[in-house]
């Protein structure tokens, strides 16, 4: 019998994801994969697979997959309550799946973002080199539907566990380290903006980028009126569009945009950006 299992219910987002299409800007194509890189990795290696293998990531949870085959999971991410056939299990840690049994999961408590990896990986057909499902472009495997029937791999190695894992707690308020440029000259006194300003995660917010509600940023007199020819753009930066409301752009961002980019965000911040709910206070705290 083939490895599969099959999809019972879904959430707001379910996808398909790996590590991404990273390289292929010159191409226009965003580079995607799992938001939080961690959570994603730590899955894996939960279960035996190559940090690089497919998996699912649930956009606040409330999945339910049926194994129609022998398979090892692990959920991580968001802290959440899961289940597997009504019974309680551990998140970030193997859990044996027997065929006919069903993992659940809950709305997550904390954070927004959960990961189910399964022993032998998601076998969806790749493109570009990667499963990733890209929401900007539509590279990659459609959402995930009920119904839908996802064949596995063979498994490459044997579960792991270990002594203490426990989900990340994603803080009150984000203060995230952003190190100015290429364009902070466009604003007036750009790291005293940054460093005063007050945001919170917008309802907007999604894998193209997390926006803020809160404080505009002042563009310097010499630059109020002037016109941005397009360029590059990459994971992290900090784009400012008209009304001066920040967008951190996360992994399906576009590969060029025409707004100044005042600050590019510290990397270790990314999976606290991927966790963050709406309504989440930030403050952006400006590096030279």
């Amino acid at each position: 019998m083939s490895r599969s299992l099959t999809v019972v219910k879904v959430g707001p987002q379910t996808l398909i994801q790996d590590l991404g299409r990273p390289g292929n800007a010159h191409l226009g194509v965003p580079p995607s994969g799992a938001l939080d890189v961690p959570a994603f990795t730590l899955a894996n290696r939960l279960v035996g697979n190559p940090e690089s293998a497919a998996g699912i990531e649930a956009l606040l949870g409330r999945i339910t997959l049926r194994a129609n085959c022998s398979c090892t999971v692990a959920v991580t991410g968001a802290q959440v309550l899961a289940s597997v056939d009504g019974y309680l299990v551990d998140t970030y840690a193997p859990v044996h799946l027997q065929p006919g049994d069903s993992l659940a999961l809950g709305a997550p408590i904390n954070g927004l973002r959960c990961y189910v990896a399964i022993s032998g990986g998601v076998e969806a057909p790749a493109q570009m080199s990667s499963r990733a499902t890209d929401i900007l472009s539509g590279i990659g495997p459609d959402p995930l539907r009920a119904n839908d029937v996802l064949p596995l791999g063979e498994p490459l190695g044997l579960p792991v566990g270990a002594d203490v894992l426990s989900p990340p707690v994603v803080p009150a308020e984000l203060v995230v380290p952003v190190l100015l440029g290429p364009r902070e000259d466009w604003f007036d006194d750009p790291a005293g903006q940054l460093a005063a300003g007050r945001w919170t995660v917008s309802q907007q917010s999604n894998r193209v980028g997390l926006r803020l509600d809160g404080d505009a940023l002042r563009r310097a007199a010499a630059f109020e009126s002037r016109e941005l020819p397009s360029e590059g753009v990459v994971t992290g930066s900090v784009q400012v569009p008209a009304n001066g409301r920040p967008v951190l752009f996360l992994a399906d961002h576009p590969v060029t945009g025409g707004y100044p980019v005042i600050g590019v965000v510290a990397e270790r911040s990314l999976p606290l950006l991927a966790q963050a709910r709406p309504g989440t206070p930030v403050r952006l705290h400006p590096l030279r």
